[in-house]
């Protein structure tokens, strides 16, 4: 187990450059396996999540080439999928959350998938029953061997047919794409998420031969085709960590700029951190946040305090709440923060109250901050990082406050940000990795 040693209170200056999208790279690694050609994807991030993925894509026989430092080729033409019945896959498989999609590419392609119930961060119930109603609806059939903890599935045929998901689930959406994209007939998912991942997802199925109508809305129809071919497809950069480093240069009064961050696809993410009263230029595609000394709520039109809340795209993204309730703490005003969509994830605000912020917990969903206009300074304390977005709060909160933080369990920060204290520090900040 890794830790991070924090030395709080300096203010950054600098260029910051941003990896590749998380959350896209499991997707798009999973869709490889739809065709037995050479597939190449770009500004694929250094990251634990994508990094054990593409483990498990090799031992089921993937080959993987790493051309540069963030691009690889990726070819499915020999797979053997009775790896997917053994114990180092099984193992592999678990260790993360997004190796779910993997299942869709499988029944797409195979007719036949297994996969252990997936890992990941442990941030309240994350079903799983959008995937399989979907995949039944498609024609395929599951088992669940509750001594293995795992999910066997298979299917004579997949046939394309109508479907209103219960949840605008990411994850579920990808899934069932993949599955449709080589069934027979039409396939219509309504309620689909149309986060940016899956308008890139379905971008790069359409470009190997798919035909996929309606992208970039919730409701998707694919006309099955035989077969898909290669393509070349560069991920966006990671909006999570773009409102990551805005959430930073805020509260430690830091100018960082960042380049080509694909403005548009950032959504509301602006408009939320300027509603928290952060100042962003924006020009060319880039991003400028300059380092301000006191930044100030907004309330509603009635005078009524502010909330921020999550949402399915193009509402706020979840994966952002605990920037944005960090952030709050410095602020002047107060802000009610209410994670509508997991139930766990405010947990981690204990250790905001040790440091000094003035949080009142409501319950597991919603929390109140009331900001102390830097009038009082976090102060520096031993913690631990209980997820990915969570562990990114607490090192921004580390980094403008007095004294010395250590973070442990810093391999949860590790699955979804590519050498952020290396980066941090080349613009000022002060972290060092012990190990």
């Amino acid at each position: 187990m890794s830790s991070f040693r924090i030395i709080g209170g300096r203010k950054l200056k600098g260029e910051i450059q941003i990896q590749g999208a998380k959350n896209e790279a499991l997707q798009i690694l999973c869709a490889v396996l739809l065709t037995k050609d050479k597939v190449t994807v770009n500004n694929v991030p250094d990251i634990r999540d994508v990094n054990h993925l593409i483990e498990v894509l090799q031992l089921i026989g993937c080959k993987v080439e790493k051309i540069s430092a963030h691009s690889y080729t990726f070819q499915s033409d020999d797979i053997d999928l009775e790896q997917i019945y053994s114990e180092k896959y099984r193992k592999k498989a678990s260790s993360l959350r997004g190796s779910i999609m993997l299942v869709g590419a499988m029944l797409g392609r195979f007719h036949k998938a297994y996969i252990p119930i997936p890992g990941g961060d442990k941030i309240g119930r994350r079903r799983l029953d959008t995937h399989f109603t979907g995949f039944v609806n498609l024609g395929a059939k599951y088992e669940y061997d509750e001594k293995k903890k795992s999910y066997s599935l298979s299917a004579d045929n997949l046939s394309g047919t109508y479907m209103l998901l219960d949840e605008a689930s990411i994850t579920g959406t990808a899934n069932i794409i993949m599955a449709s994209v080589l069934a027979d007939g039409i396939t219509t998912i309504f309620n689909a998420a149309c986060e940016p991942y899956i308008l890139q997802l379905c971008n790069m199925l359409n470009s190997m031969g798919a035909n996929i109508q309606g992208v970039g809305s919730n409701l998707l129809t694919i006309y099955g085709v035989d077969s898909l071919h290669g393509c070349e497809h560069t991920l966006l950069p990671d909006m999570i960590e773009i409102g990551s480093f805005i959430g930073l240069a805020a509260m430690t009064q830091s100018e960082i700029l960042m380049r080509k961050v694909h403005y548009r696809e950032l959504g509301i993410i602006p408009q939320v951190f300027e509603r928290l009263g952060i100042k962003i230029y924006h020009a060319n595609d880039d991003i400028l946040i300059p380092g301000q000394e006191v930044y100030e709520i907004d309330k509603f039109m009635d005078g009524s305090i502010m909330t921020i809340s999550d949402a399915p795209w193009p509402g706020f993204t979840p994966d952002l709440i605990s920037i944005a309730l960090v952030v709050a703490t410095q602020a002047k005003g107060s802000v009610l923060i209410h994670q509508k969509m997991f139930e766990s994830r405010l947990f981690f605000v204990d250790k905001l109250i040790d440091m000094g912020a003035q949080i009142i917990l409501c319950d597991p969903h919603r929390a109140t901050v009331i900001g102390n206009e830097r009038k009082y300074k976090l102060r520096g304390i031993n913690m631990s990082s209980p997820d990915i977005r969570a562990g990114v709060a607490l090192l921004i909160a580390a980094l403008s406050a007095e004294g010395v933080s250590i973070i442990d369990n810093i391999e949860q920060i590790d699955r979804g940000y590519e050498r952020i204290d290396e980066r941090l520090n080349a613009i000022g900040a002060d972290i060092e990795r012990i190990n």
